[in-house]
């Protein structure tokens, strides 16, 4: 099973991502870990990454690309993998279908705009513990506290309304264009084109997993 999984910040991507890897035995490849683990290596892509993290810089295309077939050759990859997060651009699509990187689904996990403003603006946290919270779906026992310390619970910036729609803006225009990207290529009828297919994910987490599934068949 070798897949990419869209969708918005707030999806629910991390929860499906994580059922979809111990079901195919697969591993999940995000791209921020494989920075991080090529940065701390200090292999020689990782120093070229670093150099753009350090100047405040993105990280080129080609490097990311390189790193993705590097980390595509280790062994637990035997089975196909899962990429969640990435790619992000067309110009990343592109670069990974000239790279020959085989693909066989791309999932798209489709929520509307208003119910991940609500889902993400409604959390709350217990920053020492992390435990989370939401006003609506698990709100705490005494509004604004933690359930256990009596302690108050903050918004995180990241959770803030302005925020979560600036973050919806990005995937809009930068990642929901993929979902065209590769449908465009299937409909070539190209045998290299990967499946498209797209699931809602509002719902029981219970119900978005078989129909995760059930699209992946």
């Amino acid at each position: 099973m070798k897949l990419i999984l869209l969708g918005a910040p707030g999806a629910g991507k991390g929860t499906q991502a994580t059922f979809i890897s111990k079901e195919f035995g697969i591993p999940q490849i995000s791209t921020g870990d494989m920075l991080r683990a090529q940065v701390k290596a200090g292999t020689p892509l990782g120093l070229e990454a670093k150099k753009h993290m350090d100047a405040g810089g993105l990280v080129p295309d080609a490097v990311i690309i390189g790193m993705v077939k590097d980390r595509l050759t280790q062994d637990d990859c035997k089975n196909g993998y899962l990429f969640d997060g990435f790619p992000r651009t067309i110009p990343q699509a592109q670069a990974m279908k000239d790279a020959g990187v085989p693909i066989e689904f791309v999932l798209e996990i489709d929520v509307p705009d208003s119910d991940i403003i609500e889902r993400m603006a409604g959390r709350r946290a217990h920053l020492p513990s992390g435990r989370t919270y939401h006003v609506k779906f698990n709100p705490p026992k005494v509004e604004g506290k933690d359930d256990v310390t009596g302690e108050d619970l903050v918004q995180r910036d990241d959770d803030k309304e302005e925020t979560v729609k600036k973050r919806l803006d990005v995937y809009h225009s930068q990642t929901k264009p993929l979902v065209e990207f590769y449908g465009k290529w299937a409909a070539e009828g190209d045998a290299a084109a990967p499946k498209v297919r797209k699931i809602a994910g509002v719902g029981s987490v219970d119900d978005i997993t078989k129909a995760v599934f059930n699209a992946l068949k």
